[in-house]
């Protein structure tokens, strides 16, 4: 199985803060998210709920995606989370589903 890579946001709340990054072990990630084991923005500001990801096949395609939503508007952001994810549920909450 080829690996994969993804870029997701995680928030605080609906329409709260939201936080963009990429990784290659989403459910990892979204876990450490969760339990803050690292002591930065997303940990500050309690970004702690997978509302949107999106999947890559290469680290690069993954990178260039996160920087180019990092630049974007917030407004661009919450329609990117609100077409996919409406309700703003946890999606980690069936990640074992799709990962």
């Amino acid at each position: 199985m080829q690996k994969r890579f993804w870029v997701y946001i995680v928030a605080s709340r609906r329409n709260g803060t939201i936080y963009t990054g990429h990784t290659d072990d989403i459910a990892m990630r979204v876990h450490q998210h969760k339990i803050k084991s690292f002591k930065g923005f997303a940990a500050k500001y309690g970004c702690d709920q997978l509302v949107w990801c999106e999947p890559h096949e290469t680290r690069e395609s993954a990178f260039k995606r996160e920087r180019q939503i990092k630049e974007w508007r917030r407004t661009w952001k919450l329609a990117l989370i609100e077409e996919v994810n409406p309700r703003w549920l946890d999606l980690a909450e069936t990640m074992s589903m799709w990962v």
